[in-house]
């Protein structure tokens, strides 16, 4: 069994936690007052997750074709990492909306 799967996971999360932790910063406005940009990181995580299902959905139509390169680990972890995250999208955006009604609800 190759551990490269799990080492390039690693990677990709160690990388993601580093600009989580960074912030990417679009405008500048959000560079000059130091607070990273919600609009640019909400858009960044829809992509990744966009990617994974496309990474996940490749790979699995590959190994549906008896690809020499495909094999069943790959297949599996692809498609748990496209489901984790878009379960972890999903929650998101629910407490996104859960956060507009509150507000919205507010008496001024």
């Amino acid at each position: 069994m190759s551990t490269s799967g799990i080492d390039q996971m690693l990677r990709e999360l160690r990388s993601a936690a580093a600009q989580a932790g960074g912030g990417a910063r679009d405008g500048a406005d959000a560079a000059a007052s130091g607070t990273p940009d919600f609009a640019a990181m909400l858009r960044s995580s829809i992509d990744s997750v966009n990617a994974a299902q496309q990474h996940a959905q490749t790979v699995q139509q590959a190994f549906d074709a008896d690809a020499p390169e495909a094999n069943l680990q790959e297949v599996v972890v692809a498609m748990q990492k496209a489901s984790l995250s878009f379960q972890t999208m999903v929650q998101v955006r629910n407490r996104l909306v859960t956060a507009y009604q509150d507000i919205m609800s507010t008496q001024v």
